[in-house]
């Protein structure tokens, strides 16, 4: 009988020797760069550390970055698809940006952690009070960092479908701080993408567990699309809609397909076996 995806699933040896391997890999690269990175902290600020261990963990856990297209270093607010926490390792790892995520990640065991190393911003959607405060941690963030990433679906998808965009987090582009552009950028996992994304009932540990212990690794694209400038766009709401269509073509021409209805493809998700110790390479 096939194990719901939210119920934790029993790894064998094999993938506990994978994980307990990456895990070890992750250790390791803490104690080289986080003391870098406070050591560097107390002379300059700016520290390129973060960028590099996060992006060096992505690959660590598996994941083999083929950057396409140039990010722009600063002054830029990325806005992406997403579909899993390790979008976050990559991303940064590929262009140094900070970012807003959903408050649940910064509850996974070391994730949340790891991710605030690199100002990321944590996000309650439910906590509508606090709105105000959120777009002033993002503005501090933007300018620490010289870049913002925003996924604005609000929520993990499969990497075959796109919800539709909220812009609230986008309220700091209302208005545009001067000489700020928006770079849309597309998360593209291939063929290994409903494997490695989190979503339905699944929790962040365990799907860290499971995506540590698959075999092999798995190629990711980021696909960094043309930025334009927010101030030929009227408010948030033009500027969402304006990212979601670029994102949307670019990648519904990755998959090489139309994008899909998402509920659907969580109701199936869900009762699909993880496999999390035999899922086969896809790359390497």
């Amino acid at each position: 009988m096939a194990a719901m995806r939210g119920e934790t699933v029993p790894l064998t040896v094999a993938g506990w020797l994978r994980f307990s391997i990456r895990a070890l890999g992750i250790l390791a690269l803490l104690l080289v760069f986080v003391p870098l990175h406070y050591l560097y902290r107390i002379f300059a600020y700016g520290s390129p550390f973060p960028m590099w261990f996060l992006g060096l963990t992505a690959r660590v856990v598996g994941a083999r970055v083929e950057r396409v297209g140039t990010p722009l270093r600063r002054d830029v607010f990325f806005i992406s698809n997403h579909l899993s926490w390790i979008d976050i390792l990559a991303l940064a790892g590929a262009s140094g940006t900070a970012f807003v995520a959903k408050w649940e990640l910064s509850q996974v065991p070391g994730i949340g952690w790891l991710c605030s190393l690199n100002r990321t911003v944590f996000v309650k959607r439910e906590n509508r009070m606090g709105v105000a405060e959120q777009i002033n941690a993002l503005k501090e963030a933007l300018q620490d960092n010289w870049s913002v990433t925003v996924f604005p679906e609000g929520t993990v998808t499969d990497g075959h479908s796109l919800l539709p965009f909220k812009s609230s987090m986008l309220s700091v582009l209302e208005p545009p701080p001067p000489g700020v552009m928006v770079q849309p950028v597309v998360m593209d996992y291939g063929p290994v993408a409903e494997d490695i994304s989190w979503v339905g009932e699944e929790s962040g540990l365990h799907n860290a567990m499971r995506v540590m212990a698959r075999k092999g690794s798995f190629k990711l694209r980021i696909i960094f699309l043309e930025p334009f400038s927010p101030e030929e766009y009227r408010g948030r709401k033009a500027i969402a809609a304006k990212a979601r269509e670029e994102i949307e073509a670019a990648l519904t021409g990755a998959l090489g397909k139309p994008l899909r209805d998402f509920a659907h493809t969580v109701e199936a998700i869900r009762y699909r076996a993880p496999a999390p110790a035999s899922a086969p390479d896809s790359e390497g």
